[in-house]
């Protein structure tokens, strides 16, 4: 990893389909107004449920960016 200093934050992505669209719906909308994105980590999946059945999934994910002062 290249020297300086990075930041990392927490972003939850929501998908009726699956936990990996779920994350990628995460990265794709932070990348939208975050420059420079270096690292993403799945940190806790999880479901909404909704009359006993599964209705949405859920990706919490760790991004890190290169902090720019």
């Amino acid at each position: 990893m290249a020297e300086g200093v990075y930041r990392i934050i927490e972003v939850v992505g929501v998908s009726e389909n699956s936990w990996e669209d779920a994350g990628r719906k995460a990265v794709e909308t932070a990348a939208e107004s975050l420059r420079d994105l270096r690292v993403a980590e799945v940190t806790k999946l999880d479901m909404k449920v909704e009359d006993g059945k599964v209705t949405a999934f859920r990706a919490r994910v760790s991004l890190s960016f290169k902090y720019e002062g």
